[in-house]
């Protein structure tokens, strides 16, 4: 029996349908991400399954004496409660069974002869050993571990804790209780990338059903084995991870897009080939024209898939040579007579892309505060390359005006005029009605978007983002991800996003109890290492990164990467004869398809020669249609070129 069944399940908010005849079932043991736009119906679909929202029509069940853990929902506690009054909640069952076992004992003593008693006395036992025992004390602790809740926080009272910390708390007490069902809203928000990784290692070996809504795209390789993705209010299914899913969804896109163009040339070529039997055939040909009519009316088109435009453009000083951008030394700093930075000591090189990492108050944002200037060291010194021109995404991007458009913030902002900021913005995936939202319209991630679209025509040459992927959906996480590959200079980043480090980092600064691990090599390579006990660290490359050479994507387990794009050597001169060939080509089989044509009109009273010509003229089209999708592409490579 499946541990949850959706079946038909459509919901509309007045008459917006967000879900429509979505059906599914999960089994037990089954760890499945839910995946979609934000907006697509996600939250929607889990607040369903809590029984928090109504739906419209279908059937919801969650299995018959199943009990489910919701991450999201944070239940009303007394004032006075602490945090570890928070965490016991969890074993509120095994304290019921100890008390009730208590009581039988005495009544053991009392009724000795009396087997039913010593019965009831070892079921409750058996419970007790499905719950942990006596064990509670090594659980709290072995999960606030984990989740790096320490010892001075389980003492402080829950409600003067922040919004993040309560819910890390809540998520500690859900994972105590073993529920049979675990429902996550995006589990990993508020968590270092220690505490994501422990939580998945959890996660993956969880004997129980999971239901997980993230953007964390390496968690979800970690801990889950199918995927359901929500889009325009239905689903799709893939049997595997993320890495799988990127894969997978990508061929079908191809594939449908393949069956969309085979279908439509073939409705043309009927279409075609009715026609003239109606102008120019015998009667024979006449009722076979009306055959082929009601083949086209009963014929489907497969919709063309929707294709998310992809960035084009490159920015960044590529004429930038000096070698040394960045020389941090023996840079000190405390606040309050407590030291956050220890001796602090590196250099980044010219196009290095550096992950600066580390736990949740590690020092992170006050080394990037130091580095931008904003605070001043305790002792030590920075020392910036010659020329150095940095810009800074920080998490929250605000802008001077939130009122203005698009258009007119490009326009202001950068003092261009109408028609360059529409190109730039069009650059950045702003078209038609979008350019004219106000900037206070905007979502975070879009605002990151518009600003990095005004980065992008300065002549910086060093990029600091801090969290550029927080609170993003995937799409978005990719389209910012294209952005930062299309840099050609030096990257300096924190994120706890490790599909994202994962891709871009060639060297981690890692921050630990106020002292800096210098550690040059990919994120994996640097996990390997931390997790063989650390020891020496990998030397140090003297030589700068090539000009323009830029990581490749990481390598997924088991799943190939889509194949790049090949690049066209000789820039937009050939491309300009590639497109001359091709237009001569063209022509040529125009006039071809046309002499057919005039052949088929003369031999109109020749029905065995008329259907040679019908053959030899839907070759010649099919090669005609092949080379104007050619053509095609090579103008739109030409243009984004020019």
């Amino acid at each position: 029996m499946a541990d949850i069944s959706v079946q038909n399940l459509t919901k509309y908010y007045g008459d917006k349908l967000i879900l429509q005849d979505i059906t599914f079932d999960v089994q037990p043991g089954e760890k499945v991400a839910i995946l979609g736009a934000n907006g697509a119906g996600k939250t929607t679909l889990l607040h369903i399954l809590t029984g928090r929202l109504p739906y419209d029509s279908g059937h919801v069940s969650i299995g018959q004496g199943r009990t489910a853990g919701v991450i999201d929902q944070m239940p009303d506690f007394p004032t006075e409660s602490t945090v570890e009054d928070i965490l016991r909640l969890a074993f509120h069952e095994s304290d019921e069974i100890i008390a009730a076992m208590d009581e039988l004992t005495d009544e053991m003593t009392r009724r000795p002869d009396d087997d039913s008693l010593l019965r009831r006395y070892a079921l409750l036992e058996t419970r007790l050993d499905a719950l942990g025992g006596y064990n509670r004390d090594y659980e709290i602790d072995r999960v606030c571990n984990g989740l790096e809740i320490p010892a001075e926080m389980r003492a402080q009272r829950f409600a003067l804790l922040s919004g993040g910390e309560k819910t890390r708390i809540n998520l500690a007490r859900i994972i105590l209780e073993q529920t049979d069902v675990l429902l996550l809203d995006e589990p990993t928000n508020h968590l270092d990338m220690d505490a994501v990784d422990w939580l998945g290692r959890y996660l993956e070996g969880y004997r129980g059903t999971v239901l997980i809504i993230s953007h964390d795209r390496w968690f979800i390789d970690q801990c889950c084995d199918r995927v359901i993705e929500i889009h325009d209010c239905t689903c799709d299914f893939y049997s595997g991870n993320y890495s799988y899913y990127a894969v997978e969804r990508e061929r079908r896109r191809e594939e449908q897009l393949k069956h969309h163009e085979h279908e439509l040339a073939e409705k043309k070529r009927l279409e075609a080939v009715a026609r003239i039997m109606h102008e120019h055939g015998t009667e024979h040909l006449a009722k076979r024209a009306a055959s082929i009519e009601k083949r086209i009316a009963r014929m489907t088109v497969t919709d063309r898939p929707k294709k998310d435009k992809k960035m084009t453009v490159t920015f960044g000083d590529p004429n930038y040579e000096t070698e040394d951008v960045l020389k941090v030394r023996d840079i000190t700093k405390s606040y309050d007579g407590r030291e956050i930075l220890h001796d602090i000591n590196f250099q980044i090189r010219n196009r290095e892309r550096v992950a600066l990492l580390g736990a949740n108050g590690a020092g992170k944002t006050t080394l990037l505060k130091l580095l931008l200037g904003e605070e001043q060291a305790d002792t030590g010194v920075i020392r910036k390359g010659v020329g150095l021109k940095p810009a800074y995404l920080p998490q929250q991007v605000y802008f001077a005006n939130p009122q203005r458009n698009l258009i007119d913030t490009l326009i202001y902002d950068k003092n261009v005029s109408m028609q360059v900021a529409r190109n730039r913005l069009g650059s950045f995936q702003f078209t038609g009605e979008q350019q004219m939202k106000t900037v206070s319209m905007l979502s975070g991630g879009e605002k990151s978007r518009l600003r990095l679209c005004e980065l992008m025509y300065d002549p910086l040459n060093f990029l600091i983002l801090d969290e550029p992927t927080n609170h993003l959906d995937l799409a978005s996480r990719e389209w910012i991800e294209e952005a930062v590959e299309a840099f050609d200079g030096t990257l300096l980043f924190v994120s706890h996003d490790r599909y994202f480090v994962e891709r871009f980092a060639t060297r981690v600064l890692y921050l630990e109890d106020g002292r800096l691990i210098d550690f040059i090599g990919s994120y994996s390579a640097f996990l390997d290492w931390r997790a063989k006990g650390g020891g020496a660290l990998p030397a140090a490359d003297p030589a700068p990164i090539p000009k323009k050479q830029k990581p490749a994507a990481p390598t997924l387990d088991d799943v190939p990467p889509p194949p790049a794009k090949p690049k066209r050597t000789g820039g937009t001169k050939n491309l300009q004869k590639q497109l001359n060939t091709l237009e001569r080509e063209i022509a040529q089989l125009e006039t071809q398809s046309a002499g057919l044509e005039q052949q088929m009109i003369q031999a109109s009273s020749d029905s065995a020669r008329l259907l040679e010509l019908m053959g030899e003229k839907e070759t010649c089209d099919e090669a005609l249609t092949a080379k104007m999708d050619e053509w095609e592409a090579v103008a739109a490579e030409l243009e984004e070129l020019q």
